[in-house]
């Protein structure tokens, strides 16, 4: 059964679902700040993550990678890195409200120099993290110093749910680009070009892109980013959000850019940047994503 709302139209299933989304994260929103990421921590770790198999994925991937880690930090890791999920997924749908409390982020790093004369020269920059901390952090520090911070975002098939997520990334900074959307990726190549700054995260495994050196195994990684900043002079700059508490206490990590080579070059230093961070902060990394797939597994293995 289809059912239409202004111009979005879905399935009933669709907009029950949304409504049930929208519910929960209108209610997190009347909360304090502080116990709103409390409570939705402690909801992804105790509760969904038990039922969605979350835990058992951060054991896999930390056997992999790390297979002499003691069982005891496992365990521990197993249940903090879910909370930290569901804060940054309560920050996020926070919208302008996680913007007021990230935008006195501490900025570290030695590339916020280079970041300013970029800005200065008009030349475009694509940002790049991976699922790590809340990656949404550099855009609501740096839209509030006057960078021409944009967004690419993967839409949700849920339609209705789409247009809220859309609404509620908009909050932080705009505008906001679909990664699907052909005409959206044309735009965001107009932004980059005429001096804005975009986020990608790269951390994600493609089918078909280069395997590369990533926590010591192969992992599909897909070049698009160093390619983009090669064909269109781009700086390619490694940034990081760091929560420090759930009380608004960020950091704001802007590395220097990559310097231009290939494509895989840049993207392996990329992904050793990453790591770098994922190393440091272990409860930050999303351990709860498919990085290391069976191709790349066995690869890996070989």
């Amino acid at each position: 059964m289809k059912i239409k709302r202004g111009d979005i139209e879905g399935s009933l299933s669709d907009y029950i679902q949304s409504l049930a989304l929208r519910g929960l994260f209108g209610t997190m929103r009347l909360l304090p700040f502080s116990l709103r990421l409390k409570l939705v921590g402690f909801v992804v770790s105790r509760i969904i993550s038990p039922l969605a198999g979350y835990g058992e994925r951060v054991r896999e991937n930390l056997a992999l990678v790390m297979p002499d880690l003691p069982e005891k930090e496992i365990k521990r890791l197993m249940r903090s890195v879910p909370a930290s999920v569901g804060r940054t997924f309560a920050e996020i749908y926070s919208g302008a409200d996680f913007k007021a409390h990230a935008k006195n982020a501490k900025i570290t790093g030695a590339g916020i120099k280079d970041l300013e004369q970029a800005k200065e020269r008009g030349q475009g920059v694509i940002f790049v993290s991976g699922h790590f901390g809340n990656y949404d952090v550099p855009r609501a520090v740096l839209s509030e110093r006057g960078f021409k911070m944009g967004a690419l975002y993967k839409p949700f098939t849920n339609p209705f749910f789409n247009a809220y997520n859309c609404k509620a990334i908009s909050e932080i900074s705009e505008p906001i680009f679909a990664s699907k959307d052909r005409s959206d990726l044309a735009k965001m190549l107009r932004f980059l070009k005429s001096g804005g700054m975009m986020g990608i995260l790269i951390d994600i495994h493609t089918s078909g892109a280069p395997h590369l050196d990533f926590f010591g195994k192969q992992a599909a990684t897909a070049t698009s980013a160093a390619d983009m900043a090669l064909k269109y002079g781009l700086a390619l700059v490694p940034v990081y959000g760091i929560r420090h508490s759930d009380h608004g206490d960020y950091e704001l990590v802007i590395e220097p850019p990559i310097p231009h080579s290939t494509a895989i070059e840049m993207t392996q230093a990329l992904n050793d940047s990453i790591e770098r961070q994922a190393r440091a902060y272990m409860d930050q990394y999303f351990w709860v994503h498919r990085r290391w797939k069976a191709e790349t597994r066995n690869r890996s293995n070989q």
